[in-house]
């Protein structure tokens, strides 16, 4: 389990990993360590939260000024623990995401599909979005008016919104560019490569490129 804490732009600040939900005093520290207002996300496998926990969690994130903003979990339980508190909460499905990644979409006439590899030295642009399915090399630029969505490792430049769309997106199964662009918004990639296991999308907010789950199918009941 991991527990994200995010700034008010929605910048990752910290990653607290723990195995079970018995709480340690590091977990502690680590919190108390935090001074400003933050948002906390917890993301979790195949782990059942129940509500009991989850309250004593939430309690003692309140009373280090601390929103407990979102649960994703792959136990239906969780979710509905999380649900129960009035966390948003999604159940998280890897094989669901990926598929529904692409295939949950609509196509129009200008949007372009690539299959395969894109190398470094390789240029690939859209009238509007581009979908690709295969892995975005380091060196290779990949482009659209509209929206990109990448079925692999994105780890080149990628630039969405070159018509000033912006509310366009980036979304891919291993978000780690070199370079992202929206509209005239620039970010530089992160260093450290992603450890989870869910798909990223990256959007324009508040004039930045922020990143964060891309979740399609959640549990609303």
């Amino acid at each position: 389990m991991k527990l994200i804490l995010k700034n008010i732009s929605n910048e990752c600040i910290k990653s607290i990993s723990f195995k079970t939900f018995k709480l340690s005093e590091n977990f502690f520290d680590e919190l108390n360590k935090i001074k400003n207002p933050v948002a906390a996300i917890l993301i979790t496998k195949d782990e059942k939260i129940n509500s009991d926990e989850l309250a004593k969690l939430k309690i003692i994130l309140e009373k280090l000024n601390i929103n407990f903003s979102h649960i994703y979990s792959k136990s239906r339980e969780t979710v509905l623990s999380g649900k129960s508190l009035k966390i948003n909460s999604t159940l998280l499905d890897i094989k669901g995401n990926k598929n529904e990644l692409f295939f949950g979409l609509s196509y129009q006439k200008q949007d372009v599909l690539h299959k395969g590899t894109v190398r470094s030295g390789d240029r690939i642009s859209s009238n509007g979005d581009l979908f690709i399915i295969g892995d975005v090399n380091p060196g290779a630029i990949i482009s659209a008016k509209n929206n990109i969505y990448v079925w692999g490792k994105l780890l080149g430049i990628a630039f969405a919104g070159e018509n000033g769309n912006k509310n366009a997106l980036i979304a891919s199964l291993f978000l780690n560019p070199l370079q992202l662009r929206i509209c005239e918004i620039v970010a530089i990639g992160p260093q450290e490569k992603p450890k989870h296991q869910y798909p990223e999308v990256a959007i324009l907010e508040n004039k930045k490129i922020i990143i964060k789950p891309y979740l399609l199918k959640s549990n609303s009941k």
